[in-house]
């Protein structure tokens, strides 16, 4: 995405949650936990997401954890969440 970021309202943030139930709020982030079949998989599917991450530019602040990988989309730029989290969300959910 070209255009720069700006930082959603949170009647905005709590409406497009509402179209990805498996996304919550945790403060300035969006978050999803996902459990795989085994640390191969959970690591697989990290690689994936990485390679979208780059090509947007927009980078997640994650964790794995044997078959556990836990996604916190935030933009830093604007200290807070923007439509660039939930496109990279859109993208992660995608894969799943």
């Amino acid at each position: 995405m070209s255009t720069t970021p700006t930082k959603l309202a949170d009647a905005d943030i709590a409406a497009k949650l509402a179209h990805h139930p498996q996304w919550t709020r945790e403060n300035h982030t969006i978050t999803r936990t996902l459990v795989f079949d085994n640390f191969i998989k959970a690591f697989g599917f990290m690689t994936e997401v990485a390679l979208l991450a780059q090509e947007m530019n927009h980078h997640p602040d994650w964790q794995n954890v044997y078959n556990k990988v836990t996604i916190h989309l935030s933009t830093h730029d604007v200290d807070g969440i923007s439509d660039l989290d939930f496109a990279l969300a859109e993208k992660i959910d995608a894969l799943v």
